[in-house]
């Protein structure tokens, strides 16, 4: 079976298009439909369906994807192995992260030490960023909080207190912190289910028996911040995300109760993989 073969099945399937995917990897239409039919024909199969200008992958293709991915990948980290010595002279990095604030540190200081290494970022939600490493189309993600899956590896990279934060006018501006009681019958600004930053204060909240006013329910971190400069109620975020205004005032919970954590995450398959090695040893250090 020809790996050209393959990749130009994975270039097709993964853009739903014969023409882009033909594209993708610098063939022409006809080209990459005469492997896609030559692969087909080898092995009496048929692996997208052809509904006038779309194409749906069939079951054997649904199949076939995650371990034409592995391929890709295997095939890819070969290569660079093979052209560089192992030196990591050249090569590509994909970081898959939830939000833009540890993985711009990270990656600053990944492309310190390997500047010859391509590396690109894929912001999503905790499910597409796992889901991309699955599927080969990540080497590492940085997730906040701990997933309890035998097939990735989760690395700690840090514990970031949470804090308040609130406007000018507010009573708790006038202290550089607060304890977490004083949060009782406070107008709260909630962060929406299943945000990292909600699950650890409410779990400490719950601990220490406070009961919050929750003021409002907020999705994005922008919005939270527009609420509390609106005298709306107070915000909650982690330190390492807060971004100072004039118009706010940031505030600690004394003895930092809250606190939540990034990790790193990469296939348990891909241990011996260099590139994601690299830069472990990046931020180790």
């Amino acid at each position: 079976m020809s790996t050209a073969r393959l990749r130009t099945f994975l270039a097709v399937a993964r853009h739903a298009s014969f023409s882009a995917g033909a594209r993708a990897i610098g063939l022409s239409q006809p080209t990459a439909t005469t492997q896609i039919q030559g692969l087909e024909r080898e092995f009496n199969v048929e692996l997208f369906h052809r509904r006038g200008r779309r194409i749906e992958l069939t079951a054997v293709g649904r199949a076939l994807l995650p371990i034409a991915q592995q391929m890709s990948m295997l095939e890819s980290e070969a290569t660079n192995l093979l052209r560089d010595s192992g030196q990591l002279n050249r090569g590509q990095l994909k970081v898959g992260a939830v939000g833009p604030f540890h993985v711009i540190e990270m990656v600053d200081l990944y492309r310190r030490d390997y500047p010859q290494i391509d590396v690109s970022i894929h912001i999503g939600n905790s499910a597409s960023v796992l889901a991309d490493l699955e599927n080969y189309v990540t080497d590492v993600g940085v997730l906040a909080g701990l997933h309890d899956d035998p097939a990735f590896v989760a690395q700690l990279y840090a514990r970031h207190p949470v804090i308040l934060f609130a406007h000018i006018d507010h009573p708790f501006a006038r202290n550089a912190e607060v304890r977490l009681q004083a949060l009782q019958g406070q107008p709260l600004l909630r962060r929406e289910q299943g945000s990292t930053t909600r699950v650890a204060l409410e779990r400490e909240l719950d601990k220490a028996d406070v009961t919050p006013r929750i003021a409002m329910e907020i999705g994005s971190r922008e919005a939270l911040r527009e609420a509390a400069i609106r005298g709306i109620g107070i915000g909650v975020v982690s330190e390492a995300e807060y971004i100072a205004d004039p118009r706010l005032k940031a505030i600690r919970i004394s003895g930092d109760p809250v606190c939540t954590e990034t990790y790193l995450y990469y296939l348990a398959e891909r241990r011996s993989s260099q590139v994601i090695a690299s830069f472990l040893r990046s931020l180790a250090q």
